[in-house]
């Protein structure tokens, strides 16, 4: 392995030493709508990916087309269901506490217990399917998420600090549960009064990303 000096990410839970600033598969991808909070797929459990779709083109441009969408977005983690897809997948770009890059997909995670030992931690958390607030929630400061690659190959996931809360965002997202919905009943209302009053100005920030990122791939 390289030595932190030489490290540019870790991408699939691997220290790289030279990554780009985008993931490739965004090169790829096309841009999809991003589902807001209400819709019914971001509020149930989603199939696990089957055994048949890994290492397959369909499952392989879903993440290609993630990728793309969580960048136009300006966002550091996507599940499947935030493009309308009813699979239990996720993809992230998103820094650690000390500032290293994580960068990868998971398939059917599985999210390790909450230990006795293991604090919450409570920060600031905001979703892409909440598009513009933010709300103070506690999570737990590591963990280590299980699952596989795109073509079945198995994947361990572990971080702290911001990236732990990414991991635990994500692998809630395809339980059917949003960030929301762990907040009190009235925090959840500011929230979404918020959310109501930003809208239309993020849409309209994404809209300005993906046509940036358009011409960009094919420059």
């Amino acid at each position: 392995m390289p030595d932190e000096s030489q490290v540019a990410a870790v991408v699939q839970g691997r220290d790289v030493a030279d990554f780009p600033e985008l993931a490739p598969e965004a090169a790829r991808g096309s841009v999809r709508r991003i589902t807001v909070t209400g819709e019914d797929v971001l509020h149930r459990r989603n199939r696990d990916v089957p055994a048949e779709m890994l290492g397959g083109a369909e499952l392989r441009g879903l993440v290609d087309d993630m990728f793309v969408t969580m960048y136009a977005a300006e966002g550091v983690g996507l599940a499947a269901n935030q493009v309308g897809v009813d699979l239990r997948v996720f993809v992230f770009d998103c820094p650690d506490d000390e500032g290293v890059r994580h960068v990868g997909h998971v398939v059917n995670p599985v999210l390790d217990e909450r230990g006795p030992q293991d604090a919450l931690v409570v920060e600031n958390e905001g979703c892409l399917s909440v598009p513009g607030p933010h709300a103070e929630l506690g999570r737990v400061e590591h963990a280590t998420v299980r699952g596989v690659d795109r073509d079945g190959a198995p994947v361990v996931l572990s971080g702290s600090g911001y990236f732990a809360r990414c991991l635990q965002h994500e692998t809630d997202h395809t339980l059917g549960r949003l960030y929301i919905d762990r907040l009190s009943a009235r925090e959840r209302k500011r929230v979404l009064k918020k959310m109501n009053e930003m809208a239309n100005d993020v849409f309209a920030r994404r809209e300005v990303r993906a046509a940036e990122l358009e011409r960009e791939f094919a420059g």
